[in-house]
């Protein structure tokens, strides 16, 4: 990781432009939106799992739904918490990994048929 304090600049800000598209929820619905910070709070806490490594697993799951408001926040909330870019690149292909066998699976399930079947 470098010592520039610039590096995560950019991230934070894509970050925070996507937790600012949430106010017209908030206004909406402000009790169920409250609810759902709340639980996610508690969720991406610090606890068996280390921030770092929960919001690694979170970039895993963004890259595999494919979300990119996902991406935005938990890339640059996996770098605050000290991911390198090495650690996240693995992560990506973890994911790619997964997402990829889910496919030849779901083949081998309903399109190629094992002998005898």
């Amino acid at each position: 990781m470098t010592a520039d304090p610039t590096f995560l600049a950019p991230d934070l800000a894509a970050a925070e432009a996507e937790i600012a598209k949430l106010a017209g929820l908030e206004r909406a619905s402000p009790k169920l939106l409250a609810t759902f910070a709340r639980f996610d709070s508690a969720a991406m806490a610090e606890g068996a799992l280390s921030r770092k490594v929960k919001e690694m697993i979170a970039v895993a799951v963004a890259l595999t739904t494919q979300c990119p408001h996902c991406l935005n926040v938990h890339s640059a909330m996996a770098r605050r918490e000290g991911a390198s870019e090495e650690e996240l690149a693995e992560v990506a292909f973890v994911a790619a990994a997964l997402r990829a066998g889910a496919g030849v699976m779901q083949a081998a399930e309903h399109v190629v048929r094992a002998e005898g079947s």
